[in-house]
C-alpha cells in the first residue's frame, strides 16, 4: 500500500490565480522583443516557444496536483472510506478526472497551434495564433474553476486528518456521545481533546500516544455513535464506523452506567449488539464509566443482570472513573495486554511463520543411559577465573601501579621495549 503525507499536497490555486502563475512566469522566461524586419522563421520560433513553455507549465502544474493527490485505490481502505465519507468519492474522482482532461486538451491545444505557427507568414498572423493558443488554454482552465475550488477544499482539510498508522499497536474508543471517551484518551495520552458536557463535542477522529511495555500505543477517540440503522447515520458517526471496520485495533467499548449521558444502560447494550459485527476478529473491553457517581453494584438488577450477561460472553467489563482516575490504567493495561496477545496469536497462524519454523530445527536430546554426568571443570579454570574478592595472579596494569605509588608515579613509555641485540636506548 502507498503511504500518503497528506500534510504535502501542494496548494491548488483558483482559476484567475492560476493563470496569472503561467502566464506571467512566461512573460518573465521568454524573451520579450520581436521586430517585423525578423526572418520568418525567426519570428515563427519566437511565438511557437511562448505557447510551448505556455503550455509546459500548465502540463506540469496540473501534473503536480494529480499525483499529489492521494489515489483511493492505492491507500489503505481506511483512507479510502474516510475519504468517501468527508467528501464524497464520485465528487473526489470526477474533480481530479477533469483536472486530468484539461491537462490533456491544454496539450493537444498546443500541438494545433505549434503546427499551424509553422506555417504563419508574418508577424501580425504569427501573433494571433500565439494569442488565440493562449486564450483557449486560458478559457480551458476556466471551466476548471469549480473543481479547483473543491480540491483546495479537500487539501485542506486533508492537511487536518490526524496521522493514522493503520498497521500499528491500536486502541480505539467508541460509544455513545458523552459517555467520557474524550476523557479517557486525555488521561492515558498527552492529547488535548476538548471535553464538555454536552453530546458531539467531538466531530472528527482524535489520535493520541501511549506507552505500555516499552512499546509505543496509539490511541483513536472515535465521535459519539447513536443507535439508529447505518443509512440513517451522518458523517460524523461514520467516521467512527470506518475506523472501527478497517482498523486492527484493540476496540473499548465506553459504557455511562449513570445514565448522565442521556442514554440508558440498555440504550448502550443495544447499541453495543448492533456494531457488534464490527468487533469480529478484534480484542474488546467494555469500560464502564463514571462509577464516581454509582458504581457498578448500586445499579438496578435488571440492569446489572445484562452487563453480566456480557462478562459470561467473555467480554471483560472493567469499572473506572476518569474523574477519580480510578481503574483508568487498569482498563489501559487490558486493552494493550489483549492486543498483544492477539497480534502474537494473528502471527503465529500466518504463512509467513510457517515458512520460519521450517528453516528452524529445535533440537530436544534424550538421555541414552541412566548413568548421571555431571559437568566437568577443568582444574586451572579456577584459579584463572576473575573473584569478587581477590584476583589471582592478576597482571598489574600501569593503572595499578600509579594508585599504589601515588606522586612518585612517572610512566616510562621505553620500560617494555626490546632491543634487537641487547644494546641500549
Amino acid at each position: 500500500m502507498a503511504q500518503y503525507n497528506f500534510k504535502k499536497i501542494v496548494v491548488v490555486p483558483s482559476f484567475k490565480d492560476f493563470t496569472d502563475i503561467v502566464l506571467s512566469k512566461t512573460q518573465r522566461k521568454t524573451p520579450t522583443v520581436v521586430h517585423r524586419h525578423y526572418q520568418i522563421s525567426r519570428i515563427r520560433h519566437f511565438y511557437m516557444r511562448k505557447v510551448k513553455y505556455t503550455q509546459q507549465n500548465f502540463h506540469d502544474k496540473l501534473s503536480q496536483i494529480i499525483a499529489d493527490f492521494p489515489k483511493l485505490e492505492d491507500i489503505h481502505p481506511f483512507y479510502a472510506d474516510l475519504i468517501n465519507v468527508l467528501y464524497d468519492r464520485d465528487h473526489y474522482k470526477l474533480a481530479l478526472g477533469q483536472i486530468n482532461t484539461a491537462r490533456h486538451l491544454i496539450d493537444n491545444v498546443a500541438k494545433d497551434y505549434v503546427r499551424l505557427l509553422k506555417y504563419g507568414d508574418s508577424l501580425y498572423r504569427c501573433k494571433c495564433l500565439k494569442k488565440a493558443a493562449l486564450g483557449r488554454m486560458v478559457t480551458i482552465m476556466k471551466r476548471q474553476n469549480q473543481s479547483l475550488q473543491y480540491l483546495e477544499q479537500v487539501r485542506q482539510h486533508l492537511s487536518r486528518l490526524p496521522s493514522i498508522d493503520p498497521n500499528t499497536r491500536t486502541i480505539l474508543i467508541c460509544g455513545f456521545p458523552n459517555v467520557g471517551k474524550s476523557s479517557f484518551i486525555n488521561k492515558i495520552t498527552r492529547a488535548d481533546v476538548d471535553v464538555q458536557p454536552y453530546a458531539f463535542t467531538t466531530k472528527s477522529l482524535f489520535v493520541g500516544h501511549t506507552d505500555y511495555k516499552y512499546l509505543r500505543w496509539q490511541v483513536v477517540d472515535t465521535p459519539g455513535i447513536l443507535d439508529h440503522p447505518l443509512e440513517d447515520r451522518n458523517t460524523i458517526e461514520m467516521q467512527a464506523i470506518t475506523a472501527l471496520a478497517h482498523l486492527r485495533a484493540a476496540v473499548l467499548f465506553v459504557m455511562d452506567i449513570s445514565e448522565q449521558c442521556g442514554h440508558g444502560i440498555d440504550d448502550q447494550l443495544k447499541l453495543f449488539n448492533s456494531i457488534r459485527p464490527l468487533f469480529t476478529n478484534k480484542p474488546l473491553v467494555v469500560a464502564a464509566n463514571k462509577v464516581d457517581v454509582i458504581r457498578l453494584e448500586e445499579i438496578e438488577q435488571d440492569k446489572r443482570a445484562m452487563i453480566e450477561q456480557l462478562e459470561k460472553e467473555g467480554v471483560p467489563v472493567i469499572s473506572m472513573s476518569t474523574l477519580t482516575e480510578e481503574g483508568v490504567m487498569t482498563v489501559k493495561e487490558e486493552s494493550c495486554e489483549r492486543l498483544l496477545a492477539h497480534r502474537v496469536d494473528m502471527k503465529m497462524k500466518s504463512k509467513k511463520m510457517n515458512n520460519i519454523l521450517n528453516r528452524i530445527h529445535v533440537a530436544m536430546p534424550k538421555p541414552r543411559d541412566h548413568l548421571e554426568r555431571s559437568p566437568f571443570i577443568p582444574s586451572a579454570a579456577p584459579v584463572k577465573t576473575m573473584e569478587v574478592d581477590g584476583v589471582v595472579n592478576k597482571k598489574k596494569t600501569e593503572r595499578d601501579i600509579e594508585l599504589e605509588m601515588g606522586d612518585d608515579y612517572s610512566l616510562d613509555l621505553k620500560k617494555k621495549i626490546r632491543l634487537a641485540r641487547g644494546g641500549e636506548i
